[in-house]
């Protein structure tokens, strides 16, 4: 690639836009940080929602439900492997998060899913739901809608973007 090619690319990437990153809520004593989601295919029925959860308080607390207007149903899950076979399976008492602890949601983890999607999710949206705590309470997020095979939130935009140098 001849340097001004290179230039003109790098002038390019940086002036697309970049998706906004949801911000960290607090309820109580626990930290919600970089709640996120991946794009959804045209037509799909479910995706999933991802987030860490920090407990800085004294006590244990859990997150027990959930709701969103973007799909029918919020319900708390876990992927398990057992014997070589991937199961997910609804955490019916919902996930403690013991004092001084963080719990991350993630792909083939715990997660949350958004169940009878409403619409499809698209890239640089945002989700908003509300996350129950049994003793925080209620709490507002607003998940960022990160590309289809994305695993984590907050992916710098042109990662994998194959970059070559030359002078």
């Amino acid at each position: 690639m001849t340097r001004a090619a290179f230039i003109i690319a790098a002038i390019l990437a940086a002036s697309l836009p970049l998706p906004a990153h949801a911000e960290d809520v607090s309820a109580g004593s626990l930290q919600i940080s970089m709640p996120w989601t991946r794009a959804t295919p045209k037509g799909a029925g479910v995706g999933g929602g991802y987030m860490k959860i920090t407990n800085t308080g004294a006590t244990p607390d859990r997150l027990v439900s959930g709701s969103t207007d973007v799909s029918s149903r919020f319900e708390i899950h876990e992927m398990s492997m057992d014997n070589g076979v991937m199961k997910m399976r609804p955490v019916a008492q919902g996930i403690e998060i013991k004092p001084g602890q963080t719990v991350e949601l993630k792909p083939g983890g715990y997660h949350v899913m958004f169940l009878g999607l409403k619409k499809q999710l698209m890239l640089g949206e945002h989700v908003k739901a509300t996350l129950q705590f049994e003793k925080a309470g209620t709490v507002d997020v607003d998940f960022t809608v990160e590309g289809i095979g994305a695993q984590s939130g907050g992916a710098p935009a042109m990662r994998g973007m194959p970059m070559q140098h030359g002078h």
